[in-house]
């Protein structure tokens, strides 16, 4: 794969030749085993574009694996977020550049295996994602194109011929294996054999019979051959993988890109949450923050804001990670230095305070210094940089927070009762981190008809997760915007009391 910022730049060759097949080159089946690099010219601009919409479809298939879908709605909604952003078209398809599809599909596939090689924990999530992946496109594909696409690869496991079936050991045990699964028609079926090893899920589940060390696999069940296949070979070429990536870290254009991505995964699709600073037709003040943090804030948020009224002071750190997020809220530089100085009250003098603070203020929303425009930090930037020291405030405190004091913030914050606590926790030990903040949500939303697995809304099919403290407050703020709006809507209605006319809205 040659990656090029205009055009030709350096050679990154990894993998034979290809065989170029039609007009579709290396590309016959839509399914893909990924045996072979790409060898094609790839600018880094696509480089990381194909990547990252790949990486939403797999952090969409996580996070529904995760909030325990059914498999029907992982398909749909799997479905949908390829359609958006990772479309495969069918061979007879028409008016459609399939090639360019799966070139972006291939090439994508291999920029997420060099970002997410680097430890055991993002190997492990990248296969059980991608299997996923595999197996909903594996379900959808048109029968004739993957029955090509099965006669194309070559796998570890040989048909059973009519003489081996005959043999009195096989048959007898065939036949045990018919009784237990209660099917009639199970001898019926062709057989495959693979060592045992290869099927794992079929031997926990009984579903095949164990001879020799061998498997004897119905046809019915030959689907559960090429997932493992496909997960096997993925496993085994991360692991090679891992060990080459040290001859790319030369190159500073490609490694920046691949630490981006891997960071990514950690708070789900990347994110730096742009939006309106004032969407809502109102000015907010600094006496309005209160409000907004016991009603909008996130948990990182809501906790910056308690500890700054109970300490009246943050460190360096916790200040500009609040400071970001107020400006990104909408409040104005004036009013965010009226709010810093309330807060610190009689802590300092107002000298003190505009000579070390009031600077750092203006600074941060560009007015002071090199004037840049610093943004909000996202959930990945606040996960993976300045972690916090232990008398700090800053950071993500389901990644940061001890699972006690996490519980305990919970309930005191939130009034989340432990017996709800349950799918947070697990969220955050698997290391799910925007999936627990989702679920935070969702359970303090719930009386504006937020429910169990809606996150921040859908949109195409799909979920959206928290992937910005801003994100979550905009979102928020939207919600009871339309319940006010719902109730103002309410025709009034005439009721009579006692002889008077009584208006009730």
């Amino acid at each position: 794969m040659q990656t090029s910022r205009s055009r030709p730049s350096i050679r990154k060759s990894i993998g034979a030749s290809l065989d170029f097949k039609s007009d579709l080159g290396p590309y016959p089946h839509r399914l893909n085993f990924y045996d072979t690099p790409p060898q094609d010219d790839v600018t880094v601009e696509d480089f990381e574009t194909f990547a990252i919409d790949r990486l939403r479809v797999l952090a969409e298939i996580e996070s529904s694996l995760i909030r325990n879908r059914t498999p029907e709605e992982l398909r749909l909604v799997t479905l949908a977020q390829c359609k958006k952003y990772l479309p495969l078209s069918a061979n007879t398809a028409s008016g459609i550049d399939r090639f360019a599809e799966r070139r972006k599909d291939h090439i994508s596939h291999f920029v997420l295996r060099l970002a997410f090689c680097r430890s055991e924990e993002l190997r492990r999530r990248l296969v059980k994602a991608e299997t996923t992946l595999f197996k909903i496109r594996y379900a959808d594909d048109d029968t004739r194109e993957r029955q090509e696409f099965l006669d194309s690869i070559k796998l570890n496991w040989e048909k059973v011929d009519d003489e081996e079936m005959k043999d009195a050991h096989i048959k007898a045990g065939l036949q045990a294996q018919a009784d237990y699964l209660k099917r009639q028609d199970y001898l019926t079926d062709t057989f495959y054999k693979t060592p045992w090893t290869q099927v794992p899920e079929l031997v926990e589940r009984r579903r095949v019979f164990l001879w020799n060390g061998w498997a004897y696999v119905p046809s019915r069940e030959q689907s559960t051959l090429v997932f493992q296949e496909f997960q096997t070979r993925l496993e085994h070429t991360l692991e090679m993988t891992a060990k080459a990536l040290p001859r790319l870290d030369e190159d500073d254009r490609l490694m920046p890109v691949l630490e981006h991505l891997s960071r990514g995964f950690l708070a789900g699709v990347p994110s730096e949450y742009v939006g309106p600073e004032d969407d809502f037709g109102e000015t907010i003040t600094a006496d309005m923050i209160d409000d907004l943090a016991l009603k909008h804030f996130p948990l990182c948020m809501r906790n910056l804001h308690d500890r700054l009224r109970k300490d009246r002071h943050l460190k360096h750190f916790g200040r500009l990670q609040y400071t970001l997020f107020l400006k990104a809220l909408g409040v104005s530089v004036e009013e965010a230095v009226v709010f810093w100085r309330k807060a610190y009250g009689g802590t300092m003098t107002d000298d003190k305070f505009n000579k070390e603070y009031k600077y750092n203020i203006r600074h941060s929303y560009g007015l002071e210094g090199k004037r840049a425009n610093y943004p909000a930090k996202s959930c990945q930037t606040i996960l993976t940089s300045n972690q916090p020291g232990p008398t700090e405030s800053h950071g993500c405190p389901f990644r940061h927070f001890s699972p006690d004091n996490l519980q305990l913030t919970l309930s005191a914050t939130f009034g989340i009762p432990a017996a709800e606590q349950t799918e947070i926790m697990a969220a955050v030990k698997g290391q799910h981190y925007h999936i627990a903040c989702t679920r935070v949500f969702e359970l303090t939303h719930a009386k504006y008809g937020v429910k169990k697995g809606e996150g921040l809304g859908t949109a195409n099919g799909a979920t959206e997760t928290v992937s910005h403290p801003n994100r979550y407050a905009a979102r928020s703020r939207e919600l009871e915007k339309e319940k006010l709006e719902k109730t103002k809507a309410k025709p009034a209605v005439e009721v009579k009391l006692d002889g008077e006319d009584v208006v009730m809205a």
